[in-house]
């Protein structure tokens, strides 16, 4: 080779190091500690937004969980043919199923209503009466339809809680990942101009500040999405359970004390 060209080749080699040598490499956790203000509290955010969703879900996937299997036995009791009394008491072994709540607030509002309609009775005859005299008149079924729609409603509220922080989380996480990824390529361009040039080494820590703020954004809302979705399709289940098993507690009341 013809020295001259091999001592410009060297001479250029040695103001141009390989990349290798002159960009520093990149830690994620010193790119997150030297992050600025305003994208450090945005990756906060998301974090304490990611720890609550994970843990609305972990508790949703155990109620529902529990609630479904409760359900299930609960109604093998109910079916069972015997007395509204025995299932009443059954009724206390099932807490985790809102179908046992609901039968119990129809069974005391149907004997309160036949407690009542007992003392009208007594009051006309002092002589003792039967079922069929001390049963609540057609027109209290609303009243008891009325009580099992409350108490729907309240187990309908109680297994919906904390669904409108994962839908919260799963809409505005992105948005806040790209507030701070906004930011950070702004924090990028600002670089560039104080420095007077756009080498990889200007660049490269504020791009990579505002793809980190993406990525939290994004592991932040895709669970939360995911378990939204998921519970409200179980919510959405139990709640026509709930309509169903009210029909049917209705239908029974009718059929053995009404005689309609």
């Amino acid at each position: 080779m013809n020295p001259h060209i091999l001592y410009i080749t060297t001479q250029a080699l040695a103001a141009n190091p390989a990349p290798s040598e002159s960009v520093t490499s990149l830690n994620m956790l010193e790119i997150v500690l030297n992050s600025s203000p305003v994208v450090m509290i945005v990756l906060l955010l998301l974090i304490v937004f990611s720890l609550i969703s994970w843990a609305i879900i972990i508790h949703k996937w155990r109620i529902l969980g529990q609630a479904e299997e409760s359900t299930e036995n609960f109604l093998e009791v109910f079916w069972s043919g015997k007395s509204m009394d025995h299932i009443y008491s059954e009724s206390k072994r099932y807490p985790s199923t809102p179908l046992a709540t609901i039968f119990q607030s129809g069974y005391k509002e149907l004997q309160r209503l036949m407690d009542k309609e007992r003392q009208k009775s007594s009051s006309r005859d002092h002589a003792t009466t039967d079922l069929g005299s001390m049963v609540p008149p057609e027109s209290s079924i609303e009243n008891l339809e009325r009580s099992l729609n409350v108490a729907s409603r309240r187990e309908t509220i109680k297994l919906e809680s904390s669904m409108t922080f994962l839908a919260t989380a799963a809409s505005t996480a992105p948005f806040i990942g790209l507030f701070g990824t906004v930011w950070g390529i702004m924090n990028a361009f600002q670089n560039i101009g104080i420095q007077g040039g756009a080498s990889l080494a200007t660049v490269a820590p504020g791009i990579a500040e505002a793809l980190i703020a993406t990525a939290v954004g994004l592991a932040c809302a895709i669970p939360a999405t995911m378990g939204y979705n998921y519970f409200n399709n179980k919510l959405r289940g139990i709640r026509a359970r709930m309509e169903n098993f009210g029909a049917d507690f209705l239908n029974i009341v009718k059929r053995n004390f009404l005689g309609s």
